[in-house]
């Protein structure tokens, strides 16, 4: 079990940028793939972007591909997520978690893939 942090999430005009941190703590960070996940006001938590345990392969939501960059750093324990031309939609809380399992990339986006959560850090984006 890994017990993670978020932080970065704030106001920020559309069009803006945000670096979210997520720090874990607890386990061997480098054997845990890490995801980020949203939840919009009045809608379900969606999958944004995941990242294997050495770093070397990224997966993203159609969403976000092109404006979003996963990356960690195994060395500091985090995981960061650079949101770039950021738009209203991209209003929500946003949660890192990690998972221990070795499991297909096409799988990354399930939630139920992850055992450790985050408790969320909140980006509002303006028009």
């Amino acid at each position: 079990q890994v017990q993670l942090v978020e932080s970065g999430g704030r106001l920020v005009q559309a069009g803006g940028s945000l670096r979210l941190s997520c720090v874990a703590s607890g386990g061997t960070f480098s054997n845990y793939a890490m995801g980020w996940f949203r939840r919009a006001p009045r809608k379900e938590r969606g999958f944004v972007a995941a990242i294997n345990w050495s770093g070397d392969d990224t997966y993203y939501a159609n969403s976000v591909k092109g404006r979003f960059t996963i990356s960690r750093d195994n060395a500091k324990n985090t995981v960061y997520l650079q949101m770039d031309n950021l738009k209203p939609d991209d209003t929500a809380d946003y949660y890192c978690a990690a998972t221990s399992w070795r499991a297909p990339r096409s799988t990354w986006y399930q939630d139920e893939l992850y055992a450790d959560w985050g408790q969320g850090t909140q980006v509002t984006v303006s028009s």
